[in-house]
């Protein structure tokens, strides 16, 4: 479908904040990527390298689970929710992205979910039970890797986000499409 202001997929014009979205998901699943492939090529498991004296080391483990090596035993639910998920946020999420913090968000939580998903559909031991590379590792806490990153802080900024006022939000979205403010409304 073609509109005055470009080409969509959906009938939304590509605007600034779904173009972040997209690039940040994008971006974020290509480090993430080729942080694990750099892991796997330089790291042995079970010898840690430190980075910063004991409190940030990498360590190559391959984690059938979720954060904290939860769920184990659920690798394939786990692959079927982050598919879900996926989907989710492509067709309902990107959609609505009307902020460059919401653009921002959204790509941050496409990266994670996309880099952890290659992982469970693509590595051994076989699709949809794939073990996730997780290579960073902080002292006294966990390991993980740059889609983990990648989520938590998408989750930072949804949650800060979410403390904006109301009539804020209106009017950010407003002035992107050129309407008058939530005020000025009559």
């Amino acid at each position: 479908m073609q509109t005055a202001r470009g080409t969509t997929l959906t009938g939304a014009r590509w605007r600034p904040p779904l173009l972040l979205a997209i690039g940040v998901g994008v971006f974020g699943y290509a480090v993430d990527q080729l942080t694990k492939l750099l892991a796997i090529e330089n790291l042995t498991p079970g010898r840690p390298v430190e980075i910063i004296g004991s409190v940030l080391q990498l360590s190559l483990f391959r984690n059938p689970g979720a954060a904290f090596s939860m769920g184990t035993n659920s690798t394939v639910a786990l692959s079927i929710f982050a598919i879900v998920a996926l989907l989710g946020c492509l067709a309902f999420g990107l959609p609505r992205v009307r902020s460059m913090p919401q653009g921002l968000a959204l790509g941050l939580l496409l990266a994670g979910i996309g880099g952890n998903l290659h992982d469970r559909l693509l590595r051994e031991p076989s699709p949809l039970r794939g073990h996730v590379i997780d290579f960073l590792q902080l002292k006294y806490f966990a390991i993980f890797n740059v889609a983990d990153i990648c989520i938590t802080s998408a989750a930072v900024l949804f949650v800060l986000l979410s403390f904006r006022q109301p009539a804020q939000a209106d009017a950010g979205i407003a002035s992107q499409r050129g309407d008058m403010g939530a005020g000025e409304r009559l």
